[in-house]
């Protein structure tokens, strides 16, 4: 079994806490679906938001998908000027028999614009 990273964003509509759970949530199972993992596949994972979504921890969304000891880890993306604002992103470290070449990057609704060159 070898470990591989997969990568993930989405783009929410404001800075509220239940639009950041939500989004956290809705990143965090389509990376797991799309990839077939489990939460025993994960190793770790980081989440970091563009500064301006303050409202709640990204990961609490995951713990409340049950991904309980997983460890778990945010931070703040750099405000580099023009990026695209409202974006969380995750970096799922996990354990899986595919390769790289079969791993499935997940970019949704307005971050899809971040990687137009994956398939989604």
């Amino acid at each position: 079994m070898a470990v591989r990273a997969v990568r993930g964003a989405i783009q929410v509509d404001s800075d509220s806490r239940d639009d950041i759970l939500e989004g956290s949530a809705e990143l965090v199972k389509a990376v797991l679906d799309r990839n077939g993992l489990a939460s025993d596949d994960i190793i770790s994972i980081v989440f970091t938001a563009t500064p301006d979504l303050t409202a709640e921890f990204p990961a609490y969304a995951a713990r409340l998908l049950g991904l309980t000891d997983v460890p778990l880890m945010c931070a703040t993306e750099i405000a580099v000027p023009g990026a695209m604002p409202r974006v969380l992103r995750l970096l799922a470290h996990v354990e899986t028999p595919r390769s790289r070449a079969d791993l499935r990057h997940v970019y949704l609704r307005g971050a899809a614009a971040l990687r137009t060159d994956l398939p989604q």
